[in-house]
This record gives C-alpha cells, structure tokens and sequence, in this order.
C-alpha cells in the first residue's frame, strides 16, 4: 500500500514524534523513506541584515539536527531504506513538489495542534499541506507538556 513516505521535519518535538510514527509505517510496509528538511527562505528574507546569516546558519544546524535524528532513528529500526534532503523555499510548496517528484505515497508531518486564533494568525506548514498535497497526509501532534528540542537553545 505505501512504497514510499515521506517525512517532513522542522525538528521540533511533534517532527521527532511523526518520524517514529512514519519509520513504523514504512516498516509495516517495506516502504522507502525520504526525510525532507525545508530551509524557509521567506523567514530568511524577512529577517533584518545584520541577522540574516546568523539565522542561515541556525536553520542549517537545525536542518542537520532534524535529518541526524531520522537516520539515526531509521538506523535502530535497520529494515527501511533512508533518503535525506534539504530544500530552500516555502516549506509547503516544497514539500509537496519534493512528495509528487518522488511518487510518495504519503507525507508524514508533525503539527503543534495549533487551532483557533493563534493557528490562523500564525499559519501551519501542516494545514497547508493538508490543503495542498495531492497525496495523504498523515500529521503527528506534539503532545502537552512534551519538550521541544528547537527551543532547548533559546
């Protein structure tokens, strides 16, 4: 049924949640697993001068850090064969365009459970995806009180 998933991750805890929600599916099926990390080019663009490479470079190692935890986390399962990418552009469209270039059979993504006010003020990749992607997807929300590894820095 699944030949191949694909996992978008921005690493926050709801990410790390659905890799192991996606490497369950993609072993259930023997399915190839891609893990996707989208550089945000639009919050690049936005961000002050004097700033802007410093937060290059922060999205660059959370990028890294986001992909290490699905091959290391694809490593303990050992069954799935494990592709890695990273794009610049508007997460959704890329994520979708990166799914439909590789035939996936579904996107797998975390969400904050957002909802309300503060999810139309403050937009969601996933519900973006949900709307846009010709292909499921299948969103894994961080649970209540769960450590975000993104904000462990800050």
């Amino acid at each position: 049924m699944f030949d191949t998933v694909v996992i978008a991750t921005d690493g926050s805890g709801s990410a790390e949640r659905a890799v192991e929600a996606a490497l369950d599916l993609a072993a259930r099926f023997d399915a190839t697993v891609h893990g996707l990390y989208v550089v945000d080019t639009g919050e690049v663009e936005t961000t002050p001068e004097e700033v802007r490479e410093a937060l290059e470079r922060a999205l660059a190692t959370t990028g890294g850090r986001a992909l290490s935890f699905i091959l290391e986390a694809a490593d303990a399962e050992a069954d799935e064969e494990l592709v890695t990418a990273v794009r610049e552009g508007d997460p959704a469209d890329e994520i979708c365009k990166y799914a439909a270039e590789h035939d996936a059979d579904v996107i797998v993504s975390g969400t904050r459970g957002r909802h309300g006010e503060h999810g139309f003020l403050l937009g969601s990749v996933a519900e973006e995806l949900i709307r846009e992607a010709p292909m499921p997807v299948l969103t894994v929300r961080q649970l209540e009180g769960e450590p975000n590894p993104e904000r462990e820095d800050v």
